[in-house]
């Protein structure tokens, strides 16, 4: 049986603490151990920064998406904007590349959703918007 969250947020840097806590909840019905709940809090606020910064330019007056999906032992994680996209999202999700160097950006969002997450998939169109779909498999207790 599967169990479904969405929640819809204003683009501010402060809520993306709010994002964290609120997929670390969700998935807390699965008993993930401590490392499990700490790399989905890390991959979401990866995530909702992106969104923030890259899709909306920090326009405060967009919004952000998620969506939790619970399926036997997996979080689906989906953080959605209405920005401007990814132009090329092959290039975006290399390491160290970042489209606003200006701002002293690691250009490491993507790699790290990806070393703590189990799967990530982007897809974007431009002025349209970007979703980023992750996964995370949980260790159920025996």
């Amino acid at each position: 049986m599967s169990n479904i969250m969405e929640v819809k947020f204003s683009a501010k840097s402060e809520n993306e603490s709010l994002a964290r806590v609120i997929a670390a909840s969700f998935a807390a019905k699965l008993d993930p151990t401590l490392d499990e709940i700490a790399d989905i809090k890390t991959a979401v606020s990866e995530a909702v920064t992106n969104a923030i910064i890259h899709g909306y330019d920090e326009d405060e007056s967009k919004f952000v998406y998620l969506k939790c999906k619970i399926e036997g032992n997996k979080v689906e994680i989906i953080v959605e904007d209405e920005g401007h996209g990814i132009e090329d999202v092959d290039l975006a999700m290399q390491p160290l590349y970042t489209s606003k160097p200006e701002l002293e950006r690691s250009g490491m969002g993507f790699s790290v959703m990806e070393s703590f997450m189990d799967d990530v998939k982007v897809s974007s169109i431009q002025n349209k918007g970007t979703k980023v779909i992750m996964l995370k498999n949980i260790n159920l207790p025996k």
